[in-house]
C-alpha cells in the first residue's frame, strides 16, 4: 500500500514555510505522494450543489480560504524535495487550457524528476465556470478530448491533433515529461467517473470513498476497451480504522491518502508538520 497526504495546498500549509515542512517530513516519514487541490475562483452565493455535502456547500465561508494554484504549489515544493511525488487531486480540467495545461505539467515534471501525477475532474461548480468563460453542459466531452490531445503533446515528436475542442498541427513542445508521459488519474465518485477511469485512465481517485460496484465498473469498463484493469491504480481517502488497510488491499485498492488537517477518527492525526513522522511505524508496517 502506498501513503500519500492530501490536500496539502490548503490551511497553514499555505504558508511557504509551513509547506516545505509538510514536504520534507513526509519524505522522510516515507510518503508517497503529496495531494493538491483546485478551486480557480469560488463565486460569493454560488447556487450548484456541492457533491459532497448533504447542505450542498462548501464548509464554513468557503471564499475566504486561501488556496494557491495546484500547479504552482507543487512547483514550489518540488524544489524543496527529491523524491515524494506530487499530484493534483484534483484539477478541473475543462477549465484549462489543454496546450497550456501539457506544457505547464510537462515542465514540472521535467524539472522535478518525473514526480508529477495530474489527478483530474470536470467540475461541479458552473458559477466558476462562467468567470472564466468556459461552457459548463460540454464539461465531460472537453475532458476527454483534453486528455488525449496533452497526452498527444506529450508523446509525439511532431504532435498533432483535430477533435470538437481543440485543434493543433505540428505543434512542438518541449520538454518532454521525464518518463514520456505524465499518469493520468481520474477523480471523481459518479459512474460516469468510474467509466472514463476505465476507458482513459491511469488511475481512479474516488476522494470521498469508493464502493466495490464502482470500482468493478471501472474494472468492466477498461476490459470492454481492450485495457488491462489491473493497470488502473485506485486511490482512495484512508479509513479512520488503520485496520481496514488490509481489506482494502483485497480490493485492489493501492494508495490511501491521508488528510494533512487535524481529523478527530484517525488513529494518527495530522494536524502538523510535527504529526507527519508519526506515520513512519504505520507506513512501514503496511507497505
Amino acid at each position: 500500500m502506498k501513503f500519500g497526504l492530501r490536500y496539502c495546498n490548503t490551511g497553514r500549509y499555505t504558508d511557504p514555510k509551513q509547506a516545505i515542512a509538510l514536504l520534507q517530513a513526509a519524505e522522510e516519514a516515507g510518503f508517497e505522494s503529496a495531494w493538491t487541490v483546485e478551486h480557480i475562483v469560488v463565486p460569493e452565493g454560488y447556487q450548484s450543489a456541492y457533491p459532497y455535502s448533504p447542505t450542498g456547500k462548501m464548509p464554513g465561508r468557503e471564499w475566504e480560504f486561501a488556496l494557491p494554484d495546484a500547479l504552482t504549489w507543487m512547483a514550489f515544493v518540488a524544489a524543496a524535495t527529491t523524491r515524494i511525488k506530487l499530484a493534483t487531486g484534483v484539477i478541473i480540467l475543462p477549465e484549462h487550457n489543454p496546450v497550456l495545461c501539457a506544457k505547464q505539467v510537462a515542465t514540472l515534471d521535467h524539472l522535478s524528476g518525473g514526480r508529477v501525477i495530474l489527478g483530474v475532474g470536470v467540475g461541479w461548480l458552473k458559477e466558476e465556470f462562467d468567470a472564466l468563460g468556459v461552457p459548463f453542459e460540454p464539461r465531460g466531452r472537453m475532458t476527454d478530448e483534453y486528455i488525449a490531445a496533452m497526452r498527444e503533446l506529450w508523446s509525439s515528436d511532431k504532435p498533432t491533433f483535430s477533435g470538437e475542442f481543440v485543434r493543433f498541427e505540428k505543434a512542438h513542445m518541449r520538454p518532454k515529461p521525464a518518463q514520456g508521459t505524465v499518469p493520468i488519474v481520474i477523480g471523481g465518485h459518479t459512474k460516469a467517473a468510474a467509466r472514463r477511469a476505465g476507458r482513459l485512465g491511469d488511475g481512479f481517485f474516488p476522494a470521498r470513498g469508493t464502493t466495490p460496484e464502482l470500482l468493478e465498473l471501472v474494472r468492466q469498463t477498461a476490459r470492454e476497451c481492450g485495457r488491462d484493469p489491473g493497470a488502473i491504480e485506485i486511490t482512495v481517502s484512508c479509513p479512520e480504522d488503520l485496520a481496514e488497510i488490509p481489506a482494502l488491499e483485497r480490493m485492489g485498492i493501492r494508495r490511501v491518502t491521508v488528510p494533512v488537517m487535524a481529523n478527530a477518527g484517525l488513529t494518527k492525526r495530522i494536524a502538523g508538520p510535527e504529526d507527519v513522522l508519526a506515520w513512519r511505524e504505520v507506513i512501514e508496517r503496511y507497505a
